[in-house]
């Protein structure tokens, strides 16, 4: 039997119970003949009370320090579970992301993964011993400073451990069955998807969807490492997520699901001087902020003015951020007004064959009317359409949407164990 790398999220050890059952689990693999490599989160909701702790010390904590605390809920989650394994008779060896060889650049906060060297855990492996990583971290390389690998970084450094160990898969454990159509906890009739490609899954979770996050399942498909995404609350299959395109027929739009997000917000750079540079000027200002935006939509300019407003979505978290730089560049630009909105939310409908198949888009904007939901912007791709639309709209329209394509399922309704779909 081979390598298996098992990632257990916040809500699956989130208490003295949770870690104890999610020790057996591992030991049942190990039973199986695997060689086992355990990522995990912190416990429940740890990180977001050191978070608070932090801000109450300080208004902006220093990005290194801020770092080293945040690292201690994973390093407690680790050392709990090594001693419940220890317990049911298998020896486990903790490791934090730097023993474990996990290897960033300097950024705290949302560092990126560089390489991964694990020594240690070959070691440990060799040794007939279940291997222990705390996620969401790793060590710069040039400093040698403890970083974070910011939203999504325990599901990272699973991959990328399973990626550099060369395993069999990468089995992502959360409070649900698997991927479904839609959040179960917005549209309790979603149905589990069975198998879905990378392609699809990336769009998913680019769109919002919280059980596996985009960086995760893009390092999955760079090195080809198939996802098993299933719940450790059951003993149900889940979703793989993988190169295999399921039983898809050709040519025939299958809709893998009904995204939404309502993390992000919305800047209009109103009255832009019309003339080639203004927007790549605003743009620069942006990515030297190392903002990361999504959907763009530039008006057609006034006749009469020769001016033009753009708009672009943001994480609500970088918007204040945002606006100061764009603030700096007016007098560059010259642009009237800044117009900031962080009440909207996107609607993402994902599935192969979409340009090729007119009626989708025609039966996504008519769901979208039929349930009295106003669009704001329009983004499409090969396999995606999103629009923007106003926050307190979200839940219905992604239910409207998701019955139009068929996509409620007729069996049980979803089953979320935890709360917070991670």
């Amino acid at each position: 039997m081979g390598l298996v790398v098992q990632k257990y999220g916040g809500s699956s050890v989130a208490d003295a119970e949770g870690i104890k059952r999610v020790a057996k689990r591992i030991v049942d693999a190990k039973k199986n003949g695997h060689q086992v490599v355990v990522v995990v989160s912190a416990m429940g909701d740890t990180t977001d009370e050191l978070i608070d702790l932090a801000g109450q010390v300080s208004p902006i904590p220093a990005g290194r320090e801020f770092d080293m605390l945040l690292t201690a809920g994973e390093r407690i989650s680790m050392a709990l579970l090594a001693m419940a394994i220890k317990n049911l008779g298998h020896e486990a060896q903790s490791f934090t992301g730097s023993q474990a060889g996990v290897i960033t650049d300097s950024v705290h906060n949302k560092a990126r993964i560089i390489d991964v060297t694990p020594g240690r855990i070959r070691t440990a492996l060799d040794e007939g011993n279940i291997a222990i990583v705390a996620g969401f971290q790793g060590v710069s390389q040039d400093k040698k400073d403890i970083t974070t690998l910011g939203r999504g970084g325990s599901d990272t450094t699973a991959v990328a451990l399973a990626a550099a160990l060369d395993a069999e898969v990468c089995e992502i454990y959360t409070d649900v069955d698997g991927v479904f159509t839609a959040d179960p906890r917005v549209v309790p009739k979603a149905r589990k998807i069975d198998r879905i490609s990378f392609e699809d899954m990336l769009e998913l979770a680019s769109s919002g969807s919280k059980v596996l996050l985009h960086r995760c399942v893009e390092y999955a498909r760079r090195y080809n490492i198939p996802i098993h995404v299933r719940s450790s609350f059951s003993g149900l299959q889940g979703t793989w997520v993988s190169n295999e395109q399921g039983d898809r027929k050709v040519e025939q739009a299958i809709i893998s699901g009904v995204a939404h997000d309502t993390s992000e917000a919305k800047i209009t750079v109103v009255g832009v001087p019309d003339k080639p540079g203004e927007a790549a000027t605003i743009f620069r200002a942006i990515a030297n902020n190392e903002i990361n935006i999504d959907m763009v939509v530039q008006n057609v300019s006034a006749a009469s003015t020769g001016l033009t407003d753009i708009s672009f979505t943001l994480p609500k978290a970088e918007g204040r951020k945002a606006i100061d730089a764009l603030e700096k560049t007016k007098s560059t630009i010259g642009f009237e007004s800044l117009r900031y909105d962080d009440q909207i939310a996107k609607i993402s409908l994902v599935g192969a064959g979409m340009k090729t198949n007119p009626g989708v888009t025609a039966g996504f904007f008519e769901a979208l009317s039929d349930a009295g939901v106003n669009i704001e912007l329009i983004s499409t791709s090969e396999i995606r359409i999103s629009v923007v639309t106003r926050a307190d709209e979200v839940k219905e329209a992604v239910r409207a949407v998701h019955s139009a394509f068929g996509l409620d399922s007729d069996s049980d309704e979803a089953v979320v164990y935890g709360g917070t779909g991670r």
